[in-house]
């Protein structure tokens, strides 16, 4: 998210019931009142389940924001990388992270688990039976980047939008 912004943002945490999950909910006006960028990011558990929970968090979100343009590209990276991230990146007993920001450019796409490991977009041989996940969201994707953090990763994927 941009700094520098001349209002402060009003932040919203939602917690959901019968869940540990929770949900923050950021939007940032400009000085005509209008959102600038928003964001909302969820934590989601280690279990498979996840990347359709994630699936729907995003399409959601989408659609509350008013965005349909390439929805579908971005449902289906996001549940790619979250069911990365419960594969290969989140320990046992931990939780991953999903947020979504929207600016006047597009949305960027970020997944982030404490597990060990750099991912790297794969070329499997034709035989192989995985391995081609990251390629395809790298494919789909118009930027793609991975960034190591204190403890973890946040793979992060942006779309550039005509009309957000």
């Amino acid at each position: 998210m941009r700094r520098g912004r001349s209002h402060p943002p009003s932040q919203t945490l939602l917690h959901f019931a019968n869940s540990d999950t929770v949900c923050a909910a950021l939007e940032a006006q400009s000085e005509g009142g209008r959102p600038v960028s928003s964001f909302r990011e969820q934590r989601f558990p280690r279990a498979r389940v996840s990347a359709r929970a994630v699936r729907q968090f995003v399409g959601d979100t989408l659609a509350g924001w008013g965005v349909s343009e390439r929805r579908d590209d971005m449902r289906l990276c996001a549940s790619e990388l979250a069911a990365n991230a419960v594969l290969h990146g989140a320990p046992p007993g931990r939780e991953f992270s999903v947020r979504l920001t929207r600016e006047a450019e597009g949305v960027w796409i970020e997944v982030r688990d404490s597990g060990p490991g750099c991912p790297v977009p794969g070329r499997p041989g034709i035989e192989a039976e995985g391995g081609r996940g990251l390629s395809m969201v790298a494919a789909l994707a118009d930027e793609f980047e991975v960034r190591a953090e204190v403890v973890g990763k946040t793979v992060r994927v942006g779309f550039r939008l005509v009309r957000v």
